[in-house]
C-alpha cells in the first residue's frame, strides 16, 4: 500500500516507489513534482507506477543531489514526462555528466568499501547525462505552489544536496538524514558532517513535523532535534544562521 501524506492546505505526498531510494510524488494546484527519480535499473518499475496513477505529466523533477541512485533516471524522466529538472548549481557538471561523486563515509564498514571499492563500484554506475533546466543556489522559492513551499540548499551528504520544504509541514531530506537505524538519522556517507549537523539545524528551524529522508522510514522532529542537539554539542557548532542570497534562481545559461 502506498504510503501518503496529506498537508493542511491540501498537497499529497507518496512514497510511489519505496526500496532502494524512496522516490515521492508531490500532488497539488494541479501540479506533480517528482523528488528524486531512483537507480537506473528501477527506470520501468518507476514508469509502470507513474502509469497506474495515470501520471501523463511531471511539472517538476527535483533531484536532492545528483549520486546514481537518486538521478540515474532523469534524463527518461525528462524526456518521457515533459518535466523540468531542477538541481542545485554545485552538481549540475555532475548531473550533465552523468557522472557519481565518490562519498566520504562516516562509520567504519562504509569507510572500508569506500577506499577499497568505490571508485571501481561508482565508475560502473554512469548513468545518462541529464541537461538542467533549473540551477538551485541556497534557496528557490515554489511560488506556483505556495509561499511555505521551496526547495533549500541542505549540504553535507554532498555539496549540493538539498531538501524539499512542503507547506512548512513536510520536509523532503534526500540524504541528509537516513531513516534507516533506531534512534539515529546520521547517515553512512557524509562529505561534511559539520555542515551535514548544520543543515539539520536549518531543517529544525522550518516548521515541519515530519522529515522524509531517501533512506528508510520517515523521523519525526523529536528525533531530529535529540540529534542535532547532540552532534552538534560534540562538534561544538554555533545555531547556523540564516544564509545570504536565500532567494537566488539560476539558469543553466548563468
Amino acid at each position: 500500500m502506498m504510503k501518503t501524506w496529506n498537508t493542511k492546505s491540501g498537497f499529497s505526498v507518496s512514497c510511489i516507489l519505496p526500496g532502494r531510494s524512496n522516490v515521492f510524488l508531490v500532488s497539488g494546484n494541479g501540479k506533480n513534482v517528482l523528488i528524486d527519480g531512483s537507480p537506473g535499473n528501477k527506470w520501468r518499475k518507476l514508469k509502470d507506477k507513474l502509469n497506474n496513477l495515470k501520471i501523463k505529466k511531471i511539472d517538476y523533477l527535483i533531484l536532492t543531489h545528483t549520486h546514481f541512485d537518486h538521478a540515474a533516471n532523469a534524463s527518461k524522466i525528462q524526456k518521457n514526462f515533459g518535466a523540468l529538472v531542477i538541481v542545485n548549481k554545485r552538481e549540475a557538471g555532475y548531473l550533465e555528466r552523468g557522472e557519481n561523486i565518490v562519498p566520504h563515509s562516516t562509520i567504519f564498514i562504509t569507510r572500508f568499501f569506500v577506499e577499497k571499492f568505490a571508485p571501481a563500484y561508482l565508475s560502473k554506475q554512469k548513468y545518462e547525462p541529464c541537461h538542467p533546466d533549473i540551477l538551485v543556489d541556497k534557496r528557490l522559492d515554489l511560488n506556483e505552489f505556495g509561499s511555505n513551499t521551496y526547495i533549500m540548499h541542505t549540504p553535507g551528504h554532498s555539496p549540493g544536496s538539498q531538501s524539499i520544504i512542503i507547506d512548512d509541514e513536510i520536509a523532503l531530506t534526500g540524504d541528509a538524514m537516513f531513516g534507516v537505524f533506531p534512534g539515529s538519522i546520521f547517515p553512512p556517507f557524509a562529505d561534511d558532517d559539520e555542515n551535514l549537523i548544520e543543515s539539520w539545524g536549518k531543517l529544525l528551524k522550518t516548521k515541519c513535523y515530519i522529515f522524509l529522508p531517501s533512506h528508510g522510514t520517515p523521523n519525526r522532529k523529536k528525533l531530529v532535534e535529540k540529534e542535532f542537539n547532540k552532534r552538534s554539542e560534540s562538534a561544538m557548532l554555533p545555531t547556523p544562521a540564516s544564509e545570504p542570497g536565500m532567494n537566488k534562481l539560476m539558469t543553466p545559461e548563468e
